[in-house]
């Protein structure tokens, strides 16, 4: 990962989006603290793929836990028990 001060990236910009574009990922950082990072975008489709990799990995998380019978009722009331 490259890193940059936010003054040498203002003047450097397209470089640094080209560096981007190669699929380097860019820190900005100022006062030695960083503030920004830059990083290649990622299509829609890995997204989608992300997105139901992590369903699928809560839906099986969930089979994991031990069975309840509890109610959405009983969830609500133990919730609003202490606004009484």
């Amino acid at each position: 990962m490259k890193t940059v001060a936010a003054t040498e990236a203002k003047s450097k910009f397209s470089e640094l989006l080209s560096d981007v574009e190669r699929g380097e990922t860019v820190r900005i950082t100022r006062h030695g603290k960083t503030v920004a990072r830059l990083e290649p975008g990622r299509d829609e489709d890995e997204r989608q793929f992300r997105a139901k990799e992590a369903v699928e990995r809560f839906q099986a998380w969930r089979k994991t836990l031990p069975k309840t019978d509890v109610t959405v009722e009983e969830i609500l009331e133990w919730r609003d028990e202490g606004r009484k």
